[in-house]
Parts: structure tokens; sequence; C-alpha cells
């Protein structure tokens, strides 16, 4: 089909980003998928034009030039540059990018385009696309650019809009060399303030060290390196500053800057300044403008036009730093982007919704809406049967819209739902729509204006994948991801029912039909991925053939289709196929696998195969297909031609008898996903497709070859022949349509409430587990929902008696059962029933038993892992956190108060530690090994006891900690005042914390010690608290006993325990431990029986309590029986011996009494013995406690000072190391600041060698132009001279050319003064010569010159012309050339600059990191009264503190009252004086009266009048001397006088004889001169004759200007003198104020 048919673009629908742009005055163009649109606002005329590429990326126009330019989306794309109307490829920019352009930039006036590439190089370009060559580059200079702006007067300044920053770029060039030079513009902070640069601080040794040493930047701090640790570092200590979104150039190549938070700048590239003109969060800013963030601004001849997201856009009048609203336009939708008409005249305004909003400020105030298509991308597309090719086309928001053949948009339909599908119906004028939630929408398209919706069915919880009709509109059919595809009758007759649903094999993929018109059959085709299928795509083909007549007898209860209507064969394929669709009798579909088009031929006889037997199918043909999938296919209606599309943006029609060949059409963007869908028109010639993410929709017709019109013809006639077969049905149903009300949701149909919750009491049990499986419904019932609640609703009904009858006979049947299990319950146990032997269901209990046995074996397993993971966990931490603890978190609390001492936890040394420590101290022993054999063994005994005193005095201040009092010093450890090397410093906190861990253990082990002791005394209390408890007893006193214990602090231990009695659920025991249970429980009883019946011992028990003698201690409870007669007998009746008996009782009573008391005695004093021997040692060992405690806090002291001093320590090196980072940095800037110097060195020698080969090129240019003028003579020397004086005045004549006049001279334009650049010269040399042909016309040819010779002439005067033009271009290129050179020398000088101050920062580091290594910081004790620090606060601030020795303050105190007895005296002459100080003011007062009349007198005086001379004369005591110097100096006067003379005299007579000389040859040639004035005033005479004969206006013009100008230098002339006449005056009287002002007064004569 390649060579017979191919497509044509149509039209083309919607929007791929928001770059629209103005080609010309009244076309604007944009990017539409792989198309750029050309829309003329005003007639709204559209052209197309195809990208060369795989899509459109960055687009960008010049209207004045009419110049347009875009790239391709492909690896190492292209830019294009084209010319409008013409739309003719003027150049193919291949440039370096690897991915994508991101934005591209025309300059006006100039053919220059600057591009901004993605990753990896993120490279701004600046081309010439004239050549298609790029005159500079910068690579990583394009990162989050959003866009980029030239400035419309200079074309040398680029401007980079970033999303956080603002760059402006400046192309700096000599000759053909450029160069791209950033300036970044610094954005105020968020608040408006101005945003301080970080600055690195540049270190100079000052006399002070600040007391925690000298301060580092943070890059230094942080350790981070490099040019990103610098960005970094900026972003930590740097304020956020302001969003830029929309940049807008001014008339004085300023910037305007509009930000998201709302503000206004002005920023000046030349000077980086920016000034806030607006800021919305002060005070007095304007109200309509606090909720502006600015989305897009143009300048205009009346102001700034501002867009705001409010749909407001306003005219700011800016006059300095005050801004004012000069107009507001309400706009109808927000607005995105506006832009400007070449001639300044049209505004366009677009929004990311869709619309085109267009304004004329200088014809109305009204907007005006140009196109009104809508945003987004196209979900699905389809052409309206029985019309003229309407299109319609849905987006995924929900938006349905319809298109005219042309393409004119006529309707639209908001169906507020989120769109999955669509299909149009052959048989009535309506489209059924697919949402994602799972509905089925049903769009009346009669009135194309205004669709409407007519009815609407929920038929799937998911997305409807799939809707399609069968070619003759019997039957709509779904598909979605359920398996469920439910048939639909497409008749609106019918109301558009459900027929019904059936089943398919996995989830439905692809979805087509076929009408088989001979048997009366509709064939559908489903794909599906097949139940265990876990591809993407499918391998089951399900085939279902479905009877054309009416199918509601067809369908069973449940809506399901009956199996005797309803033919189902399922095919199976060896390879996943991603899309197929149904012919005549054969499937073609697409396998991604092999990436080729498959056709397959299906089994003819399928009557007897079973609808669960699957049969294999094999490829018949294979041809290749697209290179990127998925693809899916689409038949055209006539099953002549197959359509394919795929991820890469291709459409592809060929033969289905021919597939080999195909045509194609990059009808999509590749990069955006390609293509969605595909569909055919009714007559086959026209297809519309529908892209992924372009937001584009191309109409494509399909043309004919000349050779091959016959298949078109077929395609037209089969349309013809549907159309008739259709006209009859359309008739009919199509009114029906039109008559449907419009859908209301009130109006679907909702399942009855009653009928869901009614009869909840009679819902049987089966009933409730099938709702339960089913889920929670949700809110909107599908359709096989409510048939499925039908169904039961009927059955309920028909069953209602038999299930009532079944619950009776149930309940007494319970009834029964119940009372044989109470009856069971009162018989004997050898006749009692066991409980499970009254199930009637043995086989369901067994189930419910395995269920439950199932779910606690699965629960118990949990509780299991669940178990093992926290004994794991108990296991890490009692590893990590008990165990290895060498000494164990413990405390000791004293008996009789709340102290609580702890010790200190401690793990073992690890072996780094301990190799560590022994390193250090084996360094430390042959340090001191040095040191002793250095000393020398002279010193003195006395000197040996000032050492000895020195050291204490030391360990008692200067090492700064108690451990040395405290007896746990490390004798290694270094002095305070010599640890000057980091080395040294590192060993010492090694020792440190050496000292730390001995205190500690040594604490501990008399911790230890105190703790046995507790635990030994609280042995010794519970001891004798069991013998008080035993007298207790024996006393019968009931007191609480006071009985001290262990808690858990001082018996850790036991937390890691559970008791028993700490578990209060019941324990599970295993089988096997209850087995073992009853074993121990068995033995025990064997023990007991063994043990026997021992009388012996049970006659003692009983007896004697099991003892054989009576102890003391029972004697309190013994007690002596009285004699019987006593209760018998009264006292009156006792007999003799009964009496006797009864004294003798009494007085055994007695004795009895008085040993208790005894004995009761004797047990209460030892009861306050125990309980004072308790009370003591509990106390003695709180005392120990105390002095342990006293211990602890002198152990803490010496602790925390030790690891002050550590933590200094730390400090110090933390320092040095953030100084060795600092230098490490500085180091870094200085090499590459000295390679950038080197680049630039060379940079400038190569520019001097260029210039000074241009200089001389350009001298020999001068110099050929000058002999050009020179030999003009030589050149006609065959012509008159009076002739030739005539033609070197006309060729140095020039014509005026007219000024180039930019199209910013319109009077809309606000850019008035636009400046002409280098690249212009060309075009007015071009003006030059085209003027200069007027010259060179034959009308200006003087009288009487031969024609050869004028053309001789002009030809002459052209090469003078175009010499001085080119002189004119080499000196603007050399001036460009030396002003290059001269900022790469200024450049130098900063580098150099750089270094030096670099070089100067490294060695001031160098000096402060010496100084901080010598400065150490040390740490003093000092006993309270040696401070002499006031302080304000409970610490003292010691910053300006000074540590003195004693005797300092003593020999101070000395001085003070040495000087206060000097004082008392000079207080008493002070006294003394006083007295004659009174007598002295009155002299004073007399002598100041007697200077006042001195002083009187001398202004007398000063008020004379003297000459110099009488000056000279008062001033001068020896005045012979002066008269005689007087006469010397007029004798040597009048000798140098006379020499002079005589000399005047003789050059006098030199110069007479000269003159007469002169004068004799004057005369003689005056003589000869009289002879040729005759011949001289003849030739005079003809030549004035000549002149004013050839006289024209430009000689009659030439006159006027010279006369003006003799006027204009007269006049001049005269005001000169008066301004000298009135100077003259003015000096004169100054001259005559001076002389006065310098004549002499008495008052400057020296009076000795």
């Amino acid at each position: 089909m390649d060579d017979t048919a191919s497509l044509e673009v149509r039209w083309v629908h919607g929007f791929t980003n928001n770059s629209i742009v103005f080609v010309d005055n009244k076309t604007v163009c944009y990017t539409c998928g792989n198309f750029i649109c050309f829309l003329n606002v005003e007639t709204k005329m559209r052209n197309l034009l195809q990208s060369p590429g795989r899509g459109v990326g960055a687009l960008t126009a010049n209207g004045n030039s009419q110049i347009f330019a875009f790239s391709d989306q492909k690896l190492r794309p292209s830019i294009f540059v084209y010319t409008f109307p013409e739309l003719i490829l003027k150049n193919e920019l291949k440039g370096t990018a690897q991915l994508d352009y991101t934005y591209l930039a025309l300059s006006d006036g100039s053919p220059y385009l600057a591009c901004c590439s993605s990753l990896p190089d993120h490279m701004i370009t600046v081309w010439n696309w004239e050549n298609a060559e790029p005159i500079c580059t910068q690579p990583q200079a394009g990162k989050d650019v959003i866009s980029l702006v030239f400035n419309p007067l200079n074309w040398l300044q680029l401007c980079a809009l970033g999303t956080t920053s603002l760059t402006v770029w400046n192309i700096e060039k000599s000759a053909n060399f450029h160069v791209l030079k950033p300036s970044v513009v610094e954005l105020p902070a968020i608040d408006g303030s101005i945003v301080e640069k970080l600055v690195h601080i540049s270190y100079t040794a000052s006399e002070e060290m600040p007391y925690f040493g000298p301060e580092m930047p943070p890059s230094a701090i942080t350790g981070l390196k490099g040019e990103k640790a610098e960005s970094i570092v900026t972003e930590l200590f740097t304020k956020a500053s302001l969003t830029p979104t929309a940049i807008c150039w001014t008339a004085t190549s300023q910037l305007y800057v509009g930000c998201a938070e709302g503000f206004l700048l002005l920023a000046d590239p030349e000077s980086l300044s920016v000034s806030v003109l607006f800021n919305p969060t002060s005070a007095d800013a304007i109200p309509e403008l606090r909720q502006c963030n600015f989305q897009g601004l143009t300048l205009s001849k009346n102001g700034l036009i501002a867009v705001e997201k409010e749909s407001l856009m306003h005219c700011l009048q800016i006059k300095g730093t005050l801004i004012s609203i000069t107009k507001t336009w309400q706009l109808e939708g927000p607005v995105s982007a506006l832009t400007y008409s070449p001639d300044y005249e049209l505004l366009l305004l677009s929004s990311n919704t869709g619309p085109m909003y267009m304004l004329n400020p200088a014809q109305s105030d009204k907007i005006v809406k140009v196109v009104d298509v809508l945003r987004g991308n196209f979900v699905a597309a389809a052409f309206l049967p029985n019309t003229e090719n309407i299109s319609v086309f849905v987006r995924g928001p929900g938006d349905l819209q319809l298109c005219s053949a042309d393409g004119v948009h006529l309707g639209s339909l908001c169906l507020q739902a989120e769109v999955t599908s669509l299909a149009c119906c052959p048989i009535a004028q309506y489209a059924a729509v697919g949402t994602a939630s799972g509905s089925v929408l049903f769009i009346d398209l009669n009135k194309t204006q205004q669709p409407r919706l007519v009815h609407q069915v929920n038929l799937y919880h998911t997305p409807v994948d799939h809707l399609v009709f069968d070619h003759e509109g019997h039957y709509l059919v779904t598909g979605a991801s359920d398996s469920h595809m439910f048939v639909l009758d497409a008749k609106p007759s019918k109301r558009f029912s459900v027929i019904g649903y059936t089943v398919v094999p996995g989830a439905i993929l692809s979805l087509s039909t076929h009408c088989v018109r001979d048997c009366e059959q509709v064939q559908v085709l489903a794909l599906c991925s097949g139940p265990e299928y876990t591809s993407p795509d499918g391998n089951l083909l399900t085939l279902l053939t479905l009877p054309t007549r009416d199918l509601a007898d067809c369908v069973d209860r449940h809506g399901c289709l009956s199996s005797q209507v309803l033919k189902v064969s399922i095919y199976e394929v060896s390879l996943p196929l991603q899309s197929c669709v149904l012919g005549v009798s054969e499937v073609f579909a697409y396998c991604q696998t092999r990436r080729t088009l498959q056709r397959f031929q299906l089994p003819q006889d399928t009557d007897n195969l079973s609808s669960e037997k699957m049969v294999q199918l094999i490829p018949e043909q294979e041809v290749r297909g697209h290179p990127l999938g998925p693809v899916s296919l689409v038949l055209s209606p006539h099953q002549l031609w197959l359509a394919s599309i795929g991820q890469d943006g291709l459409l592809r029609i060929r033969e289905t008898d021919s597939m080999e060949h195909f045509i194609e059409l990059q009808s999509h963007s590749c990069r955006l996903g390609g293509v969605r869908c595909v569909s055919f028109s009714a007559d086959c010639q026209t297809l519309l497709t529908a892209g992924f993410e372009d937001g584009s929709l191309v109409c494509t017709n399909l043309r004919a070859k000349d050779e091959d019109t016959e298949k078109m013809n077929k395609a037209a006639w089969y349309s013809q022949s549907l159309d008739n077969i259709f006209r009859t049905k359309f008739s009919k149903e199509n009114p029906i349509l039109i008559d449907l009300p419009e859908w209301d949701e009130g109006s679907s149909e909702k399942p009855n409430h009653s009928e869901v919750s009614g009869g909840t009491d009679t819902i049987d049990v089966t009933e409730q587990d099938e709702s339960y499986n089913r889920g929670s419904a949700l809110s909107q019932p599908t359709w096989l929902e409510r048939k499925q609640k039908e169904v039961k609703k009927e059955e309920a009904e028909n069953y209602s008696e038999t299930k009532e009858t079944l619950r009776k006979a149930v309940k007494e049947l319970r009834d029964t059962v119940q009372e044989m299990m109470r009856e069971n319950e009162s018989l004997p146990e050898i006749e009692r029933l066991e409980q499970h032997e009254f199930n009637l269901d043995v086989d369901e209990q067994r189930r419910l038993e395995a269920m439950v046995e199932e779910e606690a074996s699965r629960v118990r397993s949990e509780i299991e892992w669940e178990i093992l993971a926290k004994c794991y966990l108990h296991d890490v931490l009692k590893r990590d956190c008990w165990d290895s603890m060498k000494f164990k978190g413990r405390a000791i609390k004293a008996f009789h108060s709340e102290q609580e001492v702890k010790n200190y936890t401690l793990k073992e040394r690890s072996e780094k530690e301990v190799d560590d420590l022994h390193r250090v101290q084996t360094i430390r022993k042959i340090e001191k090994a040095a040191q002793s054999s250095v000393k020398k063994e002279s010193n003195t005994k006395e000197k040996k006891q000032e050492g000895v005193e020195d050291h204490k005095e030391k360990s008692d201040a200067e090492t700064g900690s108690f451990s040395a009092q405290l007896g746990y010093s490390n004798p290694y450890l270094y002095d305070q005042f010599c640890l000057n090397t980091t080395e040294q410093r590192i060993n010492q906190i090694i020792l440190l914390q050496d000292v730390i861990y001995r205190i500690k253990t040594a604490f501990n082990t008399e911790f230890e010690a105190v703790h046995k002791q507790k635990v030994q005394e609280l042995n010794r209390v519970r001891d004798r608290n069991r013998q008080i408890k035993e007298i207790m007893q024996e006393l019968c006193m009931n007191e609480k006993l006071w009985e001290p214990s262990l808690c858990n602090s001082e018996w850790p231990e036991r937390m890691l325990t559970v008791a028993d009695s700490e578990i209060k659920a019941e324990k599970y025991l295993t089988p096997e431990q209850k087995a073992e249970e009853d074993r121990k429980k068995l033995e025990e009883q064997r023990r007991l029986t063994a043990k026997g019946d021992k009388s012996r011992e049970r006659a003692l028990d009983d007896m004697m309590d099991g003892v054989l003698e009576v102890k003391k201690d029972d004697i309190l409870q013994m007690e002596i029986p009285p004699p019987e007669f006593v209760f018998t007998k009264p006292e009156i009746q006792w007999s003799d011996e009964e009496k006797k008996v009864h004294k003798e009782f009494e007085k055994k009573t007695k004795e009895l009494n008085e040993e208790k008391e005894k004995f009761k005695k004797l047990l209460e004093t030892e009861l306050k013995k125990l309980q004072a021997a308790t009370r003591d040692a509990t106390e003695r060992f709180d005392e120990t406690l105390t002095r342990l405690f006293e211990k602890k806090v002198k152990c803490e002291m010496a602790i925390y000072q030790e690891e002050l001093k550590i933590a200094y320590l730390d400090y110090s090196v933390l320092i040095e190391k953030e100084m060795v980072n600092r230098e490490l940095e500085l180091k870094l800037k200085l090499e590459k600041t000295l390679a950038h110097k080197d680049k630039i060195l060379q940079e400038v020698k190569r520019q001097e060698e260029e210039l000074q080969l241009f200089q001389e090129s350009y001298d020999t240019i001068v110099a050929e132009d000058k002999v050009l003028d020179k030999e003009f003579r030589k050149e006609f020397f065959d012509v008159p001279a009076h002739v030739v004086d005539q033609l070197y005045k006309l060729f140095k004549r020039r014509p005026r050319v007219q000024k180039l006049k930019p199209q910013t001279d319109n009077s809309s334009s606000p850019f008035k003064d636009q400046r002409l650049c280098g690249s212009q010269a060309p075009d007015a040399l071009g003006k030059l010569l085209k003027a200069m042909e007027e010259l060179d016309a034959p009308k200006n040819i003087p009288e009487g010159l031969n024609p050869s010779v004028w053309e001789r002439f002009c030809l002459v005067r052209r090469t003078k012309v175009e010499s001085e033009q080119k002189v004119k271009i080499n000196a603007l290129t050399l001036a460009e050339m030396q002003a290059f050179l001269q900022k790469r020398i200024n450049e130098d000088k900063a580098a150099q600059q750089e270094i030096r101050n670099l070089s100067d920062d490294l060695e001031s580091l160098h000096k402060e990191k010496n100084r901080f290594l010598t400065d150490i910081m040390v740490q003093v004790l000092l006993k309270q009264g040696q401070v002499e620090v006031s302080s304000t606060d409970l610490t003292p601030d010691y910053t300006d503190s000074v540590l003195l020795h004693r005797t300092v303050v003593e020999d101070l105190n000395k001085t003070i009252r040495m000087l206060g007895e000097r004082k008392i005296a000079s207080m008493v002459e002070c006294k003394d004086f006083r007295k004659g100080s009174i007598q002295l003011e009155w002299e004073h007062k007399m002598m100041r009266m007697q200077i006042e009349d001195l002083n009187n007198k001398l202004k007398n005086i000063q008020m004379l009048r003297l000459t110099e001379e009488q000056q000279d004369y008062l001033n001068r005591t020896d005045q012979d001397s002066r008269v005689s110097k007087q006469v010397s100096i007029l004798e040597k006067t009048k000798v140098f006088q006379e020499k002079t003379h005589l000399k005047n005299v003789q050059d006098r007579i030199k110069k007479i004889e000269q003159l007469n000389r002169q004068a004799a040859m004057k005369a003689a040639e005056n003589i000869s001169l009289e002879q040729d004035l005759t011949n001289m005033q003849v030739a005079v005479a003809e030549m004035k004759h000549i002149y004013e004969a050839t006289a024209s206006e430009e000689h009659q013009a030439t006159k006027t200007e010279e006369r003006y100008q003799e006027i204009v230098q007269k006049k001049k002339l005269k005001d000169i003198a008066k301004a000298q006449t009135e100077e003259l005056a003015y000096l004169q009287l100054e001259l005559e104020r001076l002389r006065m002002k310098n004549f002499p007064s008495l008052d400057k004569l020296n009076h000795n």
C-alpha cells in the first residue's frame, strides 16, 4: 500500500504546552503534538507545519523578522529555523545537546538564536542561525532555566530566568570571537530585605585572640570542599530569596521582575542593583495588588501590563518607585501567559485550561475570546456515523467536544466524571462514554451545539475499559478488568437496556466485533490475560457469537446469558498478545515479544467444540511491527484496511491482503507516549488519532494515487451501502432518542431502602454469610448487584412459608435436645452421656474444631514469633547494656533519710582504648627520660625545695583539678602550659580519660564495699527482727515492725527476672508440660504414702507439741488449773483439806504470776536492746553513706573538672582542624585562581596578537583608502583639469541614506531608540550602494563628459565608497577588539588581586594558627577570696580578667597607701595657697583693665597707612647697608641695559637689510604677475561662465550653508567679545580690590 496511497493531515486540535508566540502582527503559533499550528487571530484561519523529527520540543518566534524556530524530540536533537508564511526551512542547527532543549529565544533585528539544553550538560548556546554556527557556549549554565529573553535594544544581553535565580548573560565579542559572561542578580529575601551575601572571613592577625579561638567560615566548619560545597554552604547560611515568575525588559534596558510572593522588582543588569517597586507586606501597599503574584508581565506604551492569579489584569504606571493602577480588566478565567504582537497593537492572553483571549487596547477595552479549545490529554475519539465526518472526542477530566469535518468547534459538554472510553452508535446519533467509576453514559448528539446526557447505567466498580458497537448497531458490548462482559441493547427505543452478561477467563485487554449478516450473528472477540497469567499481555482469545434476534428470553434470573444462545470458543496462542481485532474468519493481533503483526485463521467448524476446550492457534502470517509498544489495532469498517498505532507515535495503514506494505505518518510525539487511539470514519477515508500525553488530536485523510482509485471507490461504495441499510433504523430510532428527556441523577434506578434494610429478622444464616462475603456495598450498586437483590427478594417471597415451617421444626428439635441434656445431667455418672454425644452434626463439629484449632495454631505461631523477637531483643539489650558492664548501675539508700548514692556505670575498656593508653604512656616515659637527661645536676637544695613548693602550688591551682588531692592523678599528664601540638593535646585527652576512669573505678570499689555492708546490715536487722517478732508474740504485742529491704535501684538484677507472682494471666501449659505436672503430683503422693503412720511421733506432737521438755519461753503460756471443787462447791462447803489445797493453789498462782512478771520485764528489756541495736547500726551505716556521698561529690567535682579540660582540648583540636580545612580551601581556591589567571593571560596574549594583526590590516585598509583619494587625478589623466576638478567634487559627494527604522518606531511600541548592532552593517552598506545608483544615473553626467569616462568614474567612486564602508566596519571591529582586550586585562588584574588576597589570607591564617597553638587555654582553680571580679549573676564573667600573683596585689596596695598620704599633704598645700589667690584676683583685675586700654591704643595705631618702602624702612634697622645695596643693584642694571641696547641695534640693522632684499624680489614678481594678469582674467571669466552654467542646487545650498556659518560665527565672536569685555572689566575691579587689600598697614610691622 506504500506506493498506492498517502496520508495527509487535515486538521489538528489541542495544545501541548503554554508556548504561544506571535510569528507576525496577526498570526500566533503554538505546539500541538507533532505539529506547529498557525492561527490568524482576526480571520481564525489555521495552518499546519509537521515537525521533520519525532515531535516538537521548545518553540520560539520573532514576529518582526517573521522567523520561528523549534527543536525536535530525539537523542541529540536539532533546532529548525523556518520563515513565515512561506514555511521554508532556513537552517538546521545541530548542537551538542544530548536529550532535549528546554527553551529557545530569537533576538530582534539580528540573526541570533539562544537555546538552553537539559540534562546532562545544561548548556546555553547562542547561534547565528543564518550561518548555522554557534558563536558562544556556556556549559552548566542553564540548570533550572525556565525562560530566555533577549534585550530588544541590545542583542548582546540575554536574560535567563530560573526557578529561584535571575541571570543576565552579556555577550562580549571581539571580531568573530564571542564569549558569554554571567551577571547574577541577587534577589531580595522573602520579606523584601536585601539578602546579605555570605562573605568569607579574611583573616588578619589581631592583637587580641578571641576567647574561643578564631572564627572560621561555615565551609571550614563543615569540612566541605569544592564549588558544590560553596553552594551548599550558601544555601544553608543565606536567607531564602524571592521566587521570580515573570520578567520584562524596559525601554532603558532594565528588567521588571515579578515574584510569586507578590513583589515587583526593578533590576539593573549593569550595576546588578535591585529595587523593590511594590511590597505587598508594606502598610502603604495598593490593596488591589496585595494578592497579585505576577503570573505574566509585558511592557506597553501606556505602562506595564501584569496578570495575577485572580483572573485580573492591571495596567501599572511606574514613575520612579511609585506605582499606580491606570486600568484593570476582569478576565473570564486564570491567565498564565501574555504577549504583545510585534506592532504592539494586539495583546494575546493564554491560560493553562485552553482558551486564548485577545485585547486591542487602542480600539477597545473588551477582551475577545480567540480560541475556546480546552487543554488536557485526549482519552478517546471517534467519528459520528450518518454525518459528514463530525468527530467526537473526550478528555480525561470528562470534557466531551464535537468538531466539524474542517476542525471547527461545534459544541461541548462537561460530564463531571473521569472518562476512560468512547463509542458512537451507527443507528442513532448518540455516543456511549465509559467512566472510571464503572458507569456508561449515553450522550445525545443531535444538537451538536448542545449535547445532552439522556441515560446512565452503572455496570462495574472498576473503570469501563472497552466500549464497542457492532457495525449494524444491534448491541453495545462493554469490557473491564473484572472479566465481566455486558451486552446492552443499542436501540434508544429499548432505553439502552442491559440484556445480560457473561464472564470470560481473565481481564479483558482488547475487544472487537464483527457482524455476519448472512447468519444474522454478531461475533465478539475478547483478548484475555488468563486466570494465572501475570504478564500485562494476553494469551487467550475468547470468541462469543450472539444472534441478532431478541435475547430477552435467553437470560437467566441473575442476568447471565444462556449458553444455549451464546456460543463461546476459546483459543490459545503460544506468545502473549497486546491487541487484537476480529476480521472475516480471521484475527489480526500484535505480539510485543516478537514486535510483529500476526494474522490468525479461525477454525470454520466450531459447533463440535465445547466452550471449555481450548484450541491452539498458530499465526499464518507475520510481518514487522512498530519500533515501540504497546501497539493497538483497528480495522476499517469495510474490513480491508488495518490501522496500527504505537508508543512511537506512528500511524500505519496496511491492506489486510498484503500486510507487508504500509503507509505511515508520524502523527504524535514519541517522547510523550505516542498514540492512544485511532478511529476510522464511515467512508474509511478519514482517520482520527489522539495522543497519550501530548494533548493533540489529529485528523488525517487517506489519499489514493491516480492509479489506485478503485480501493477508495470500494470504501465509498461500502459506506453508501451501510447508509442505505441504516437509513430505516436511523429514521426510526433517532426521533425516539431526540424525545428522550435529559438524564437526572434523581431518576436513576436506586434500590429501595426498605428492600435493602427490611427483613433482617427473617434472613437466614446462609444469606448473612453471602452478604458478608460480598463485603460492604458501594454507595451506588451496579446493575448486577440490583439484579441479584431482586432475585433474592423474589426467592424470599416465594419460599417464605417453607422457611417458616423449617424454622419451627428446628426450634422444636432444639427444645427436645436441650430437655435431653438437662435430663442427662440428673442421671448417675455411669449412665451419663458425654456432651459431644448430643451433637446432631458431628462432621460440622469436627470442621469447626479443626477451624478453631487452625486459627489457634496461627495465633500461637504469631505469639511464638513475637516472643522470639522480644527474647532476641532482650538478649541484645542485656548483652549490650548489662553483661558488657564492668560496674553495673546501682544505688544505695539511707535507712533513715531520703539520701541516695549512685555508683558510676562503667564498661570494660576496649582493646583500642587500652592500646592507646599504653602508647601514650610509653611516649610520656620516653619524653620524661629525655627531659631528665637534659637537666643539669648543679641545682642546690634550696632550689629543690623551692621546686617542691612550686610543684605543690602548681598541683593545687595550676593543674585545674582535684584529682591529685584525691590521689587519682596520672603521673604522665602534660603540663597545661606545654600543650603546643595537636598530638600532645590528643595524648592529654587520653590521659585525662584514664584519670576519669581511675576516679570512677576507685569510687565504685568503695561503693561496692558499702553496698556489701548494707547487705550484711540488712541480714543482721532481719535476724533481730525475727527475735523481736518472737518476743512480741510472747508479749502479745501487735505493733508494726520496721523491716527494711533493698529496692530495685539497689538490687537491679531482679528486674531482669520475672517472678510468677508478677504474671496475672493464667499460665498456659502444653500437653507435655501437663503430663510432667501430673507425673510430679503422683510422685509426691507415693512419697507421702511410703512415709507411713508413726504413732510415737504423732503422740509426742499431740501431748507436748513435739518436745520432751518445757522451754522457759513458755512460762507466759503456763496456767495452773484450779481444783475441781472450786467449780462444783461453794466456798462455805469446802472441807479443810479442800481449803488447804486451795491455799496451795493460790500460792502457786502467785509465784507463777511473779515469775511471769519477771520474765515479761526481761523480754521487754531484750526487745529494747534489739531495737536500739538496730537503730544504732542503721544510723552508723547512714553516717558511712554520708561520707560516701561527700566522697561522691568530690569525685564529681574532679570528673567535671577533667571533662571540662577535655572539652577545651577537644575544642582546640576541632579549631585546628577547621584551620587546616580553611587552609586547604584557600589553597584550592588559589590553585583555581592561578589556573584561571593563566587561562586569562593566554587569552590576553592571543587577543593582543589578533589585535596587532587586525591593527596592521586596518592600517593597510586606511592607507589604501587614502591612496584611492590621492590617485584619483591619475586615474583621469586624459581628462581636462577643470573636468577632473568637477569630477573630484562629485567623487567626494555621498548620497543621503535613509536611516534604518526598526519596527519599534511604531507609535504603539514602548521601545523608541533601538540600538543597531554591528551585524546590521552589511545591510547599511547595501542600502548605501543602492542609493549610489541614483548618483550613477546618466542624468548626473556633467556636460561634455564622455560616457565611458563617466562609467569609469562611477566604478572608481563605488570602489571608494566600499573602501570607506570597509574602513568604518573595521574601525568598529577594532574598537570592539580593543574593548574586549581591555575587559580581559581587567579580568587579569582582578585575578591578580584575588591571588594577592588569597595569599594574604593564607599568610594571616598561618600567623593565626601559630598564635593559636602558642596561646593555650588553661584551667585554674582559685579559692574563695582570690577572685577580684564583680559578678551580677551567679557565674562571673572572666572574659576580660587577668590572672595575677598575690605579691602584685600587695605591692599595689602599698602604692595606694603611699599615694593617699601624698594626697593629704597636697590638700594642705592647696588650703594655704587658696589664701593668697584672693589677693591675686584684685591684681589680675587691674591688669585686665590696663590691657584693655593698651588694645584700644593698638587699634588706633593699626589704622595708619604705610607704603612698602616705609614698611621696609621701619623693619630694617641698618639703613646704610640698605642704601649701599640699592646702589650696587642699580649699577648692575645700567650695565646690563647698555649691552642689551647694543645687541638690539645690530639686530635691527640686519633685519632692515633682509627686508630690502625681499622688497626687490617682490617687485620683480609683481612685474611678471602684471604681465600674466590679462590672460588669467580671460580664463577666470571663462571658468565663471562655465560655473554659472553648470551650477546646481548643491552649490547654492553649500553657499547658503557657508553664509549661515559665517553669520553664526560672527554672532559667536560678538558674544565672545562681549563676554571677554565683561570679564576684563571684572578683572580690573578685582585687581583694584586686591591692590587696596595688599596696601600695607602698621599692624604688619615687626617691632624688636
